[in-house]
């Protein structure tokens, strides 16, 4: 057998993992049926697709012809690293960390930390577009996740809002 793409192969791969898990996982609540959907209908779903999808992707990386074989490049250490921790940092941030007295900074600062630290995994670091980014994001996240859905978390630091 033959590999035509290394990069199609390993994704192909990778989606059929990742949809199989998911598929898996999915089992363990009540699907229920189409017209009454349980809690693991949609994730069995998604996963199912998910692995068919895998499927036709690794099945064309080994038929399909490609110039150079499509090979898989050095990998991206700066970008895997900031978005991590611009994630963390998110979490962190909006829920705090009780265990060394680190309160919750809310929502809004949440957004601002998580556009900055995942702005710097890309070779261009604008502070301007990233304040624009942000701006729009926080905007956007209060409407939808505050007003609109009503969720209960903070939106600003403890120390501000008393």
């Amino acid at each position: 057998m033959n590999i035509k793409s290394q990069k199609d192969f390993f994704s192909g791969l990778m989606f059929m993992s990742v949809g199989v898990a998911f598929a898996w996982g999915a089992t363990n609540y009540t699907l229920g049926v189409g017209a009454r959907m349980g809690p693991g209908y949609f994730p069995l779903v998604l996963g199912v697709l998910l692995a068919i999808l895998g499927g036709v992707i690794t099945f064309q990386a080994l038929v399909v012809e490609t110039v150079d074989g499509d090979k898989i490049g050095a990998f991206a250490w700066k970008p895997l690293v900031f978005i991590i921790l611009a994630n963390v940092l998110f979490g962190v941030l909006l829920a705090g960390v009780p265990a060394i007295k680190l309160p919750a900074m809310g929502l809004i600062v949440a957004i601002y930390a998580l556009t900055f630290v995942a702005s710097a995994a890309g070779d261009d670091f604008n502070v301007k577009t990233c304040l624009i980014l942000a701006t729009v994001l926080a905007i956007g996240s209060y409407l939808a996740f505050i007003v609109l859905l009503k969720l209960q978390f903070p939106v600003w630091p403890a120390f501000i809002t008393g």
